[in-house]
C-alpha cells in the first residue's frame, strides 16, 4: 500500500512538473493578452470608483424585483457575496485541473485568455451603460443618510488610482449591468463548452439563477441590472467566441498551433503526448 502510494505520488509530481512547464510556454506566447486583460479589471475598477464619486443618493426607485422578494436585510447580505465566491472558487480550482489529471480537455493559459477576453467586452459595455444614467443605489450603504454614499472629492491623483477593498465593496452608481452577473455567467457558459460533467452544468445554472434571486434579494442591484446582464452577457460570449480562434482538444492527439501555422501544420505533424496524457516539447502556442 505504501509503495502503491509513493508510485501515486510520484506520478502526479510528474505529471504536475510536465504541466506546469507547458503552462509556463503558453503564458510567455500569450503574456500581452493576459496581462491586458488583467489591467483592464483595474480599469474596470478606476471606473467604478469615478462612478461613486458622482453618485447621487435618492430615494429608491419602484422595482418589481423589490415587490416580489423579501428584503435579505444588512445581517444576511453576505449571503449573496458567499455564493459567488463560491462560483469564483469553484471555477478556478476547476481551470486548475490539467495540472493534476490525466483527462484534459483544455491549457489553463488558453482558457484563461478566452475568459479575459470575454470579460474585458462585458465590462467595456458595463461601464459606458452605468455612466450613460446613473441611478440611485438601492444597496443600504448607498441610501440617503448613509455616509458611505457618496465620496468626498479627492485631494490628489494617488487617492482617485488607489482602489482598496473598502472601495471595492462599499461602491455606488455602477449599477447597470451587474457585475457579478458578469463574472458568474462567463464562467457557466466557459463551463458549459468545455466542462465534462452534465449535472455540474445543470448545477452551474441553478447556482447562477439563486445568485441572481439573491441579488436582487439584498437589495445591491435593480432588477434591471440582473435582466440586462442575462442577455448582455450571453450576447457578447455568443458573439465574442465565435470571432475567436478555436482551442485545441487535448482530448485529442496534438498541441495547439499558432494561428499563422494553423492552416499548413496537420494533425498528425503535431507532437503525440506521452502515454500519461503529459506533452513534450510544446510547439508554440495559439494565440487569442
Amino acid at each position: 500500500m505504501s509503495l502503491y502510494l509513493r508510485l501515486e505520488a510520484s506520478k502526479l509530481w510528474k505529471r504536475f512538473c510536465s504541466e506546469t512547464v507547458t503552462e509556463i510556454n503558453l503564458l510567455f506566447e500569450n503574456w500581452s493578452y493576459l496581462l491586458a486583460g488583467i489591467i483592464f479589471q483595474y480599469i474596470h475598477g478606476l471606473a467604478a470608483r469615478g462612478a461613486h464619486y458622482f453618485h447621487r443618493p435618492g430615494p429608491i426607485l419602484p422595482d418589481v424585483g423589490f415587490y416580489l422578494l423579501p428584503e435579505l436585510g444588512q445581517e444576511k447580505a453576505y449571503i449573496s457575496e458567499t455564493v459567488f465566491s463560491f462560483i469564483f472558487l469553484s471555477f478556478a480550482l476547476w481551470t486548475s485541473q490539467p495540472f493534476f489529471l490525466k483527462t484534459k480537455k483544455f491549457y489553463t493559459a488558453l482558457l484563461w485568455c478566452r475568459v479575459l477576453a470575454f470579460l474585458v467586452v462585458c465590462q467595456i459595455l458595463r461601464i459606458i451603460t452605468f455612466y450613460s444614467t446613473m441611478l440611485p443605489g438601492p444597496n443600504y450603504h448607498c441610501r440617503e443618510g448613509s455616509r458611505l454614499a457618496r465620496l468626498p472629492p479627492p485631494d490628489n491623483a494617488l487617492e482617485v488610482l488607489l482602489i482598496n477593498s473598502r472601495g471595492i465593496l462599499y461602491g455606488c452608481g455602477d449599477l447597470i449591468f451587474s457585475s457579478h452577473m458578469i463574472f458568474s455567467l462567463v464562467f457557466v457558459r466557459t463551463y458549459q463548452k468545455y466542462g465534462t460533467k452534465k449535472v455540474v452544468k445543470q448545477c452551474a445554472w441553478l447556482v447562477v439563477l439563486i445568485q441572481s434571486v439573491l441579488i436582487v434579494a439584498s437589495r445591491k442591484h435593480y432588477t434591471v441590472d440582473v435582466i440586462v446582464a442575462w442577455y448582455t452577457v450571453n450576447l457578447v460570449v455568443s458573439y465574442v467566441d465565435h470571432k475567436l480562434p478555436e482551442m485545441a482538444d487535448r482530448s485529442g492527439a496534438y498541441l495547439p498551433v499558432s494561428s499563422k501555422d494553423s492552416g499548413r501544420i496537420t494533425r498528425e505533424e503535431n507532437q503525440k503526448p506521452t502515454q500519461n496524457g503529459n506533452s513534450g516539447d510544446l510547439i508554440e502556442g495559439i494565440r487569442i
